[in-house]
This record gives C-alpha cells, structure tokens and sequence, in this order.
C-alpha cells in the first residue's frame, strides 16, 4: 500500500513529493530529503508525525522530497498521500490566519481577477504582491483530472494560512455537479467569491447556493460567498439574464471565451468579431441584473498591445473587468478600463452640481442647459468611486472641490 502525492519536477519550486507506505509494524519512519535539511529537518518531520497522529496511522513509512514546500503545502500533500490509502471525511487543518478573516463587498470593483492553478503552489506564495483586486485559485480547467483531489487539499490550506495580502480571495470550482464537492473544502475557510465555470441555468447556481448553506449550517459558518457565475456555451448565453437573477449573492457575471468558441465551432480571434454577440448580451443581462460585467481573459500573454486593444473595446461594451492570466496584464487592463480625464472631469461637475442642488433642496438637478436625472447622477458617482479605487483621483477630492 504505496501513495504519493505533489510535484518534484525541475520546474516544481515551493512543492514536494511525498510517498507513503503503511506497514505492519516497525512504527513512523520519516525521510526527508531537502537542501534545508539541517535548518528545518525536525520542523518537518515533527509536522509529519502530527499529521500522521492525527488520522490515527501507527506503522508507516514516509519520505518526504522537498523543494521549499511551505508548511501549508507540505501539509496537505502529506494528507493526500493518506487519503489514497486511508479514505476519511477527517480533516487536518492549520491555523487561520487573522489577516485572512476579511469579508468583500458585493459592490466592489473587480477590474482585474488573477487566475492561478489550484495544484501549483509556487505561484500562489507571492499573488498579492502583484495586487489585482483578486486572486483566483482554479480548481477546474488548469488541474489535471488525476490531480483533483490533491488541489483540493492545497486550496482549503492556501485560504486558511497564506496570506494574499487582502484581495479578494476566489475559487473557481469544478462544472456542476463535480464542483459541489469542491463547496465543502473552500466554503468554510472563509473564501470570498465561487466562480461557477460552464454555467448553463438558474438551476445550477441554485444547487450551489443549496450547497452552501448546508456547509454553513454544519460548520457554523455564516460569512457572505459571493457568486460569479461563467458563461461559456451558447445555452448559456441565451440564458444569461435569468442566470445573473438567480440568486440576491450573484455579484457578477463573467464570459469565458475559449470554451465558448470551441462550443460554436468557431476559432477565437483578437479582434473577437465571432463572439461579439455573446459579449454583448452577457453584458446586457449584467447591466438589466443591475450585477458587474466581467470580460474573458485575454491568452496571449505576450501582446500587449493587441491586450491594450481588447481592454479598450471589452470598457466600450460595458464590461467592469477582465480576467488576467498572468501578472503582466494586471496594469494594462487596469489602466485601460480606468476612467480617463474626460471620463473623471465630467463625473466630478455632475457630482458638484448634485450637491449644490441638493444643499439648496431643488428637485431638479441641471448642469448648464441640460437636466441630469437619477441614473446619470448614479453612474457619475460610480466612475467617481472606481478612478478613487484605481488611484486615478484622490479620496478626499471633494473636499477640495465642493468647499
């Protein structure tokens, strides 16, 4: 009875390969084979031994390959390993760090979500740094099927003992049915938002939303989950408006583009003219659900100015974000969905014609000859909030301007 678990590739840097075998006597012998052996040898093996403690495993052998696994990484790799052999509902958790205790809100902007392998633990230690508004952890499409359940473990531990710097922390879960499984490793651990990937009908986010709140119950757990649901099919288009209203925590909506082709049978091209009709009538179902439009990534990591390009006509659609597949892309779509000059003076002077209005109790609100109604005044305020958010206007600009 042998098991392994992790990565141990030339490429595999903050991982490790664990291999274990239960045995019928002879008691726990730990190996460690790791170029900080001396430094954190005994730190290591006594996580192990606690680990092993813990799912009550008496007679074992476990070797432990290591390339600057973190203790989170270490942990739930020593647990897959277990679980091959030894199936249980049980579950050995690290500590939660307080940093990581934060709740979202459902109005926040979300410009630029980056996606990051659910199974790949060297890019998930330093995400924050990089400071999109979220960081994704993928349990679907960028984890190979015999890896699912390793991902699993090592997202439950990234939510609860890596710190990602107080972005938005989401998990995009495996296509319904398979991603309600997933509800039960992540909803606990105080995740942010749920990407529901492949998303076809009300029905599915309904069977999410089920889920939740029998983990919520059961672990007595009461923090929102905000829903971003992903359409990639042609049903889903078609049903995205009742989709976006299926539930009051479905924040957002986003499109995902390559799935949608591949549906279509149509070949994915910058300038996105074979998914023009899909893009618009997600975004339309967004604007009418009064929910954030969110734009499909963007995969040619290394086109920046074709990106630039994207980012410009995804803003003109309506969409609010995109998603980014890589660091780099994080400032060119945050710069181009960003309200610019003319964007900002002319929120700011109805801002300051609202005011004044109000202060001296008029119904009406003008601005010059023109007469400014509620939903204008609305989405003034909005591109005021995001140039605050996006560093593009100062906080306390009013303060200065409406004396």
């Amino acid at each position: 009875m042998i098991a392994t678990a992790g990565n141990n590739g030339e490429k595999d840097r903050s991982d490790c390969l664990v291999t274990l075998e239960l045995v019928q006597s002879g008691g726990i012998r730990i190996e460690v084979l790791s170029k900080v052996n001396a430094l954190y040898g005994e730190d290591i093996r006594l996580l192990c031994k606690s680990i092993l403690d813990f799912f009550s495993i008496e007679h074992a052998v476990l070797e432990v390959s290591d390339k600057g696994a973190l203790p989170f990484v270490m942990a739930a790799r020593v647990e897959a390993a277990i679980k091959q052999l030894k199936p249980t509902d049980e579950q050995y958790l690290l500590e939660m760090l307080p940093e990581n205790l934060y709740h979202t809100a459902a109005d926040q902007p979300r410009t630029t979500r980056l996606y990051l392998p659910g199974n790949t633990p060297s890019l998930m230690i330093n995400a924050g740094i990089h400071r999109p508004e979220g960081v994704i952890l993928d349990l679907e499409d960028a984890v190979a099927f015999h890896k699912k359940g390793e991902a699993r473990l090592l997202v439950r531990n990234a939510l609860r003992n890596l710190s990602f710097m107080g972005v938005e922390r989401m998990v995009r879960i495996n296509q319904i049915p398979a991603g309600l499984e997933d509800l039960d490793y992540v909803v606990p651990h105080n995740v942010n938002l749920v990407l529901v990937p492949k998303c076809e009908s009300a029905a599915q986010i309904h069977s999410v939303n089920e889920r939740i709140a029998l983990i919520q119950n059961k672990t007595n757990t009461q923090r929102p989950v905000w829903l971003m649901p992903i359409i990639e099919s042609a049903l889903g288009v078609l049903s995205s408006f009742e989709i976006a209203k299926a539930a009051e925590n479905v924040v957002a909506m986003a499109i995902g583009l390559e799935d949608y082709a591949a549906d279509m049978g149509v070949n994915r091209t910058n300038e996105g003219v074979e998914s023009l009709f899909a893009r618009v009538q997600v975004v339309h179902a967004c604007k009418a659900a009064r929910i954030q439009a969110i734009d499909s990534v963007f995969s040619d990591v290394g086109d920046m100015i074709a990106l630039k390009a994207n980012v410009q006509t995804s803003k003109a659609l309506g969409f609010e974000g995109m998603g980014c597949i890589h660091p780099r892309q994080i400032s060119i779509i945050r710069e181009n969905f960003a309200p610019n000059e003319v964007e900002i003076e002319a929120a700011k002077k109805i801002v300051k014609a609202f005011k004044i209005a109000s202060e001296k109790g008029l119904g009406v609100v003008s601005l010059g000859t023109k007469m400014i109604d509620a939903p204008v005044v609305k989405r003034a305020m909005r591109t005021i909030d995001l140039a605050v958010a996006l560093g593009r206007l100062e906080k306390n600009w009013s303060d200065k301007e409406l004396e």
